[in-house]
Order: C-alpha cells, then sequence, then structure tokens
C-alpha cells in the first residue's frame, strides 16, 4: 500500500519524503498509544464476560475445552528485571482484559510496551476434574512477539512469532486445585525486523499502533494420554473427485492396530468413509461433488476418529507385510475396529479448485487467467486490513467479522485482500462459509535499509537470523490456515517491504502447496516469478499491468478514494488523507464510477483477472475506506456499489 497520490493532482510524492512521512525515519523511544475516539457498535458491547467466547479452532473441534479469556493481573516491569511478585498497587500493575494487546482501549490498559520492558500476565487455572487422566493443553490463539510461560513456577517453555497458534502440555506441572500461570512477553515491535505486518512505534499515515502480548484466545483441553489427533489437512481434488486426507497425531506411532476412522458429510449424512492404518495419506471419493463458490459456499462436515482396529496382516513376518502402498490401504480400509475412538475431531472441508490457465473463451490471446473451479471468475475484492479502533488487530467479535464479509457481498465483492495481517481462525471459518475468495499476505517484517525501493534492479540482502525467522512464519501461517478453502492465494512480498529472494520464495511456497496461486510480489518491482504479474496503481484512472503470456494480470491495489467524516475520524486534529481526496457524497461516487469502469473494460478487453480496491475501512488516520473505521458510515450504498460492480460478473 504505497505509490501515494494526494488530493486530486495525481502527483507523486518524492519517494525521500514518502520513506521519512510514512515510518521508515527513527522511531522514538516511547511508543505512542492513545485511546480510541471512536469505536464500533460492537466494541462498545465487549465485556469480561463475553470476549471471544466460540471455540477458537472450528477446523480441529473436540467436545471438552475451557475458555481461559477474561481479566488477568499484568505487569509491566524492565526487561531485566525478574518476575514480579505484585500486580497491584503500581501505575504500570493492575488487570487486563485478554485477549486485547495492552496497547488497545479494549484491554482496559491502553499504555504502551517499549523494546527495553517486558509485559507479565498472572491467573489461576483450576483443570475440571473429569480431565482427569487425560493430557492437558494449554492453547493461545496469538503472542506478540516473543513469550515464556510458567505453570506454579516451573518454566514450560517459549514460543517465538507473532502471529501464529502455539501450544504447551502443562499436564506435568499441574496440581490438584488451582495453578498458577505466569507469561512474560517482549515485543520489538519496529525495533526487530521480524514480521510484524504494519505497526509502528510512532505510528502515522500508513504506519499504525503496535500491537504487543496476547491478541487471540487462549484456552485450554483435555487429549488422550497415549496418543491424540494432534493435526488435520484436507486438500480437495476437483478434477479427481476426491479429497487428500493427511491425519497426523502428536508422536509416531509404530503398531499396526492404531488407525484413523475418516469420514466425510453432507449435513448428516455419509458421503464417503475409510480407515487408514496411522500416519498415512488417505483420499475419500467424493461423488459428484457440490463446488464450493462465492455463489454457493458449500461446506462438508469431516470427522477422524482414533481407534484401534484387528491387524489386517496378523500373522504376516514384518517383513513380508506391505507397507505404504496400496495393498496396505485396501486391507486398512476394510479392517474391523475394535471397542471404542481413543480421540475423536471434528472439521469441514469444501470441493474447490484454484488455478492459473488459458481464457476458456479464447477472446484475449494467449494473456491466462484465474479459474475458479476450471471457470475464469474475475476476482473483485477490497484491500482488507483487519484493524479496529478499539481492538487494534483483534476483532470484537463473530458478529463485527461477518457485518464486514457480508457487507462486501452485498456490495458486489467476491474477494479481499487481507493484507499485512493474520486474522483469528475463526475469521476465515467464517469466509468459508459466508463464502468470499481471500488473497492471504504474509506480514511483512524489516528493519530501515532492509526495503527495496521502486526501480531497484536487484533485492537487499537479509542476515541469516531475519530469514529463517520470515520463512518460519511464513510456513506455520501456511500450515495452520492449509484447510479454509476460501484462501486462493498466498502473497509473499509487498511492495518491497523486507522483500529479498522472491523467486526462491514464490518457487518453494507453490512447492509447499500447488493446490494454490501464489502471488510473488504485490506491486514495484516485478521478478518474473509466481503465478501473478501484479501492478499498483493510484492514479485517478487506474493503469493497466503489461500483457505476459506465462502468468495472470492483476491490479494487486488501486483506488484510495479519500473522504474524511467528522464524528468519525481517528483524530480529527491530524491531516486525514486519501490518495486522492474528496468531502461529498456525489465527488466519492463519481471518482469511484471512473476507476470501476476502467476496471471493467480491463476485465472484458485485455483479460484482467483481479482487482483490488483500497480498502474495506478506514484505518486511524487513513480515510479511503469504504466504511469509516467505526464501522458506521458506509460511504457509497451497497446496491450503488453491487450496480457498478455488476459488469465484472457478466456472464
Amino acid at each position: 500500500m504505497r505509490n501515494i497520490t494526494l488530493q486530486r493532482t495525481g502527483t507523486l510524492l518524492a519517494l525521500n519524503g514518502l520513506l521519512t512521512s510514512f515510518g521508515f525515519a527513527q522511531s522514538p523511544a516511547t511508543p505512542a498509544v492513545r485511546p480510541a475516539p471512536i469505536m464500533s457498535r460492537w466494541e462498545k458491547q465487549v465485556t469480561a464476560d463475553n470476549a471471544w467466547r466460540e471455540y477458537p479452532r472450528p477446523q480441529l473441534m473436540r467436545q471438552q475445552w475451557q475458555n481461559l479469556n477474561g481479566m488477568w493481573d499484568y505487569a509491566i516491569t524492565p526487561k531485566t528485571a525478574p518476575a514480579p511478585t505484585q500486580f497491584s498497587g503500581a501505575p504500570d500493575r493492575g488487570q487486563i482484559l485478554v485477549p486485547f494487546a495492552v496497547e488497545s482501549t479494549l484491554s482496559k490498559v491502553t499504555k504502551p510496551l517499549t523494546p527495553d520492558q517486558r509485559l507479565w500476565y498472572r491467573r489461576s487455572i483450576t483443570v475440571p476434574r473429569d480431565w482427569n487422566g487425560q493430557r492437558v493443553l494449554l492453547h493461545f490463539g496469538a503472542v506478540d512477539y516473543e513469550c515464556s510461560l510458567w505453570i506454579n513456577g516451573g518454566l514450560v517453555g517459549s514460543h517465538t512469532g507473532g502471529s501464529d497458534a502455539f501450544s504447551f502440555d502443562i499436564t506435568d506441572y499441574l496440581k490438584d486445585g488451582q495453578n498458577q500461570l505466569l507469561l512474560g512477553v517482549t515485543d520489538p515491535t519496529s525495533t526487530g525486523e521480524q514480521p510484524r505486518g504494519k505497526q509502528l512505534l510512532n505510528p502515522n499515515s500508513i504506519w499504525y499502533t503496535p500491537v504487543s502480548g496476547i491478541w487471540q484466545t487462549v484456552w485450554m483441553e483435555p487429549v488422550p494420554k497415549a496418543h491424540h489427533i494432534d493435526e488435520i489437512r484436507l486438500t480437495p481434488e476437483v478434477d479427481s473427485g476426491r479429497v487428500r486426507v493427511e491425519v497426523l497425531l502428536d508422536k509416531p506411532v509404530t503398531g499396526p492396530t492404531t488407525a484413523i476412522r475418516l469420514t466425510a458429510m453432507d449435513g448428516n449424512q455419509t458421503v464417503a468413509t475409510t480407515i487408514t492404518r496411522a500416519d498415512r495419506v488417505a483420499y475419500l471419493p467424493i461423488q459428484n461433488p457440490k463446488l464450493w463458490s462465492p455463489d454457493s459456499p458449500f461446506l462438508y462436515n469431516f470427522r477422524a476418529e482414533l481407534v484401534t482396529v484387528n491387524d489386517p496382516f496378523a500373522g504376516t513376518a514384518n517383513d513380508k507385510r506391505p507397507r505404504r502402498n496400496d495393498a496396505e490401504r485396501a486391507a486398512y480400509a476394510k479392517a474391523t475396529v475394535t471397542g471404542t475412538a481413543a480421540d475423536a475431531v471434528t472439521s469441514y472441508f469444501a470441493m474447490r479448485k484454484i488455478a492459473m490457465g488459458p481464457n476458456p473463451t479464447g477472446s484475449t490471446g494467449n494473456q491466462p487467467v484465474l479459474l475458479l473451479n476450471n471457470k475464469f471468475v474475475f476476482q473483485n475484492g477490497p484491500l482488507d486490513q483487519g484493524w479496529w479502533p478499539g481492538g487494534l488487530l483483534t476483532p470484537p467479535s463473530d458478529e463485527a467479522m461477518a457485518f464486514e464479509i457480508d457487507f462486501l457481498k452485498k456490495s458486489g465483492f467476491n474477494m479481499l485482500r487481507k493484507h499485512i495481517k493474520v486474522e483469528p481462525d475463526r475469521y476465515y471459518y467464517l469466509c468459508d462459509k459466508l463464502g468470499i475468495l481471500v488473497w492471504q499476505d504474509m506480514p511483512s517484517g524489516f528493519l530501515e535499509g532492509q526495503n527495496e525501493s521502486p526501480g531497484d534492479q536487484f533485492e537487499p540482502i537479509r542476515r541469516s537470523k531475519g530469514v529463517e525467522q520470515f520463512e518460519l512464519e511464513l510456513r506455520r501461517m501456511m500450515n495452520q490456515l492449509h484447510n479454509h478453502p476460501s484462501i486462493v492465494t498466498w502473497v509473499v512480498h509487498n511492495e518491497g517491504w523486507g522483500q529479498y529472494d522472491n523467486p526462491r520464495l514464490s518457487a518453494w511456497v507453490k512447492g509447499l502447496d500447488p493446490s494454490r496461486t501464489v502471488n510473488a510480489v504485490s506491486g514495484w518491482n516485478d521478478r518474473n516469478a509466481g503465478d501473478f504479474f501484479d501492478i499498483h496503481t493510484y492514479e485517478p484512472e487506474p493503469r493497466f499491468p503489461a500483457p505476459k503470456s506465462d502468468r495472470v494480470v492483476v491490479i494487486g491495489e488501486f483506488g484510495g478514494i479519500g473522504w474524511p467524516i467528522q464524528g468519525h475520524l481517528w483524530n480529527p486534529e491530524m491531516r486525514n488523507w486519501g490518495y486522492q481526496t474528496y468531502h461529498s457524497a456525489a465527488e466519492v461516487e463519481k471518482a469511484y464510477r471512473t476507476k470501476y469502469a476502467k476496471i471493467a473494460d480491463y476485465y472484458k478487453n485485455r483479460a484482467l483477472s483481479a482487482a483490488v480496491y483500497t480498502q474495506t475501512t478506514d484505518v486511524e488516520g487513513e480515510v479511503n475506506g469504504l466504511l469509516t473505521y467505526d464501522r458506521e458510515v458506509i460511504k457509497i450504498p451497497v446496491e450503488t456499489l453491487r450496480q457498478i460492480h455488476a459488469p465484472l460478473f457478466d456472464k
């Protein structure tokens, strides 16, 4: 999100001034944090009793679990200080509402965390008696950025990474009755090169308030003592009419009687089932599959059970047993289950294919296009940053997230680009359920001097430490979001922000997940990699990307029509900006129509595959949203938006 044009002249800012005014200059020692002067209606409804109560992981659900969101004790100390014993009686001690970051208004703290400080959390937990005899897992949806966990004074473990979920087995640290949980967190924010998205210690313009500490749901669940299902990977194969299933246990199993029973359902009706030996790839045939699309977001239910079976090859010498071949697969599919399942989880999947291919109409020469379920479907979406005035990176509720997705769909969008942020898992569940395509960005991370400027012939080089962390978190993001059918594209880099080894990384991402398309770099310097040629064009009339015979052409950002609406501004005292700024509904609608007339022309006559309008909502000082930051004002009526977008979906 850059190449900024201000006012109506369309004049580009000089790059040096842009870099300074947009946050690449030195940040102050103390982050700038301010209480939210506006909040959405859903944020106003958040309390300690209702904060994020839903099951946080829809793709791998168990019946028993315990939500740990609510009021926790907190303390902020120097990073070098020992763990505090007192959590009250001082300005930097008190209570915090989890799962909202310490800088946020909804946390009830709204204080900065500097890179030389540590944020401590404390609370008591009691394990239900009916969990006795099982292992207890403690899950964190996300903690920004580095944390260590103690239970009853024992160090359980540590985690580094601000956007990914992680878990600890805390069983051996527990005692009867109350147990004390202590979590220590540090966050370098923009003084480190770690992936952090658009956080800056000195938030301004396109850079926003820092987020530190717990910012997604914390919860516990019991699992069987011997083995439990730890991970599920579901990959639809539409052309062959089946779904690839990988169920992974917490540790390998060598015995031949441990197996996984898999069941796919249309509602409550079984459509496919099989049994597979543990730690094997399996396939479920889906006859006459109901294909998922934004127009028909059908989801199949799925169940995986850890079961014991009679050994299909009992009496066969070990060196004569079929192993990882069709004979073994066929024998286990008919194996007899004994007893009840030791573990059972539910999930869902969709039959959906995304690919690059020739235009089925053949009307635009050899320009490839994006195909959804083997059909050319134009992808029209907004740049969606997912920031909230009261919660910052943490949305207030399922209802709030569903409102936004529903608004976009009713307005004639079938896609969104999730920009430089990883959402809570329930967000993607709603995208799957409501039906909207998602381009998922990898959060950027870099220090000043590690970003690539427009026109650079060569990419910057990066330290091994930064490279390793970026690629670790990229792989975690892909693994954890793999099962969501709504996600159709991985975006590796954005506008040179920490860009490095782009061709290698895009090929690596494609190798890890060939079931999706890869946008190697959105905007700025194209490196002839991935499936996309993607430009950003913020002129009053968007430019067209140069045709490509080996990649689809898309406009990864355009628009940016600014309209500051009094009473709905993050800071009325500052200059609230847009890429072009207007001051009336009529001017805004006229500019929007002008831009989308070009997009429709490019789609119909030049095989443009997708366009991303900046943006869904205003964010802090940016006022180029279709909605105000508090989500109270829709700047262009839904019916008008739908009518403007209609030519993009003419059959």
